[in-house]
């Protein structure tokens, strides 16, 4: 240590309250000095709960508060206008008032900064929990637990089932490639149960011709928002002893029968990705349960099995594995930000008239296509069936339009409608093809998946629309086809 830094260094103090000391031996320059931090808090009795969190990093010594870790840079008003900037962009030929305003945006933090001070805590604090007290509130589950996206809940909760190489996991054969990554990350089989032709969800007869001794996990996909039929499928997994997964990404909100989309398996995935109803500023996800077993522990399956309860000699804190169906457990990371949250929060508010907004949209459009021949629109809703209307899933029927739904996808997108299907049947891709899976042979047992995305079904968007907006594209729809069928 350079001589002019011998001794004790004033106090440094942050803007949130806390006042830094760097203490340590005296001078010279002997190789390996020791340095701490120590942190002294102004308020050091009123920590909150927070205290006992594996992520705070704080404990007791005599009446002081000691962090794990050096305490990091905080936020100032350039990272808080970098945000603002990122999330309102100017219209185009409004950049100057865009600019004009952004400066008295920025005028208006400063004010805030003179009279506050920067969020100290980033990841895993308060806002974390209150989203997950809102969900378990709105769902009416026992535990929640946020996460950094919808797929770090399909891997917690397959690690707590316990999966293994060469264990078996039926899942649809049209969804998004995440609900069946950590199985085959790890060597597990993939089955691929066919699908119901008028949900394009999966069909539970099919998943019980597939079962098999192996067969560790069903994972129920409620596309669009629909939700599978998920009475057969319990029923199944009661009789053979098998856990269930519902894949709720697209899901949030939706009921079945009177139960929260979700809460019906033994664990249920959202997502809140920036293209679903409502997002946690970009990437989030929830894992929901009822099971007594494995949601206590669910904060520790999400930050590294680190437990606060608990202390090895000498040291603050335990590690500990998950205990799963089948024996100790590595847990991982998926750590949600205070960022997510609050974001999360907000539109959670206003989740009730996303979907309504949603369900208007989706009707209109039925009760326009419901006439045309060829078209076939989605179910509805029901007394017993809620869906959250993610995507408006659109089939058309082949023999009747005179055309498949290559052919009345490209007409519509030269009118300016862009659809796609919202997803490929997961076997056609490379992945799976690498990994060994005959193609052919899976999609011989998916008849009904392989008529639907090649032949049948897309989908039309259902994001905030004005009136005219969903009455044009409706009546594009509609022209397309009926000059398709003009035509033959």
């Amino acid at each position: 240590m350079r001589s002019h830094l011998r001794g004790r260094l004033p106090a440094v103090e942050h803007p949130d309250g806390w006042q830094e000391r760097r203490v340590g031996g005296r001078g010279g320059t002997r190789p390996r000095q020791r340095t701490r931090f120590i942190a002294l808090h102004p308020f050091r009795q009123e920590r909150g709960p927070m205290a006992s969190r594996a992520s705070d990093f704080r404990y007791s010594t005599g009446d002081a508060a000691v962090p794990w870790a050096a305490v990091g840079e905080p936020n100032n008003l350039d990272d808080v206008m970098a945000l603002v900037e990122f999330l309102v962009r100017p219209k185009q030929g409004q950049e100057a008032e865009y600019s004009s305003r952004l400066e008295d945006v920025r005028k208006a933090i400063a004010a805030l900064f003179q009279a506050g001070a920067p969020a100290s805590k980033l990841t895993l604090g308060e806002y974390v929990k209150q989203v997950e007290a809102a969900v378990c509130e709105k769902l009416k589950c026992k535990y929640a637990v946020m996460l950094t996206n919808a797929t770090g809940g399909f891997e917690i909760a397959y690690r707590f089932a316990g999966l293994q190489p060469g264990d078996e996991v039926i899942c649809p054969a049209i969804t998004f490639i995440s609900t069946i990554l950590y199985p085959l990350s790890i060597g597990a089989k993939v089955v691929f149960a066919d699908l119901d032709p008028h949900t394009i969800n999966m069909d539970p007869a099919d998943v019980a011709r597939k079962i098999t001794d192996r067969t560790r996990m069903i994972v129920p996909v409620h596309i669009g928002g629909y939700p599978v039929d998920m009475d057969p499928i319990m029923q199944l997994a009661r009789e053979r002893d098998i856990m269930v997964l519902e894949d709720a990404a697209h899901a949030f909100g939706g009921w079945y029968k009177g139960r929260a989309i979700g809460t019906i398996g033994h664990f249920g995935a959202f997502s809140f990705h920036e293209v679903k109803n409502i997002s946690s500023l970009g990437e989030g996800g929830i894992l929901v349960t009822n099971d007594d077993r494995f949601g206590p522990q669910l904060s520790l399956a999400r930050f590294v099995g680190l437990d606060l309860s608990k202390r090895i000699p000498n040291w603050l804190y335990d590690v500990v594995p998950l205990e799963t169906r089948r024996g100790p457990a590595v847990p991982c990371n998926h750590s949600a930000t205070e960022i997510q949250a609050v974001g999360l929060l907000s539109q959670m508010r206003r989740l009730e008239e996303v979907i309504a907004a949603r369900r208007r949209n989706a009707a209109y459009l039925t009760q326009r296509f419901a006439d045309v021949p060829g078209l076939i629109p989605p179910p509805g809703d029901t007394d017993e069936i809620r869906p959250t209307w993610h995507l408006y899933l659109l089939q058309v029927d082949p023999q009747s339009l005179g055309a498949d739904v290559q052919t009345f996808k490209a007409r519509l997108a030269e009118k300016g409608v862009t659809n796609i299907p919202h997803f490929a049947p997961l076997y056609k891709f490379e992945l799976l093809r690498r990994l060994g899976y005959d193609h052919d042979a899976i999609a011989a047992t998916c008849p009904v998946a392989e008529e639907v995305f090649n032949h049948r079904f897309t989908h039309l968007p259902l994001y905030p629309l004005t009136d005219a907006q969903l009455e044009t594209m409706a009546d594009l729809v509609i022209q397309t086809a009926q000059e398709i069928r003009a035509s033959q």
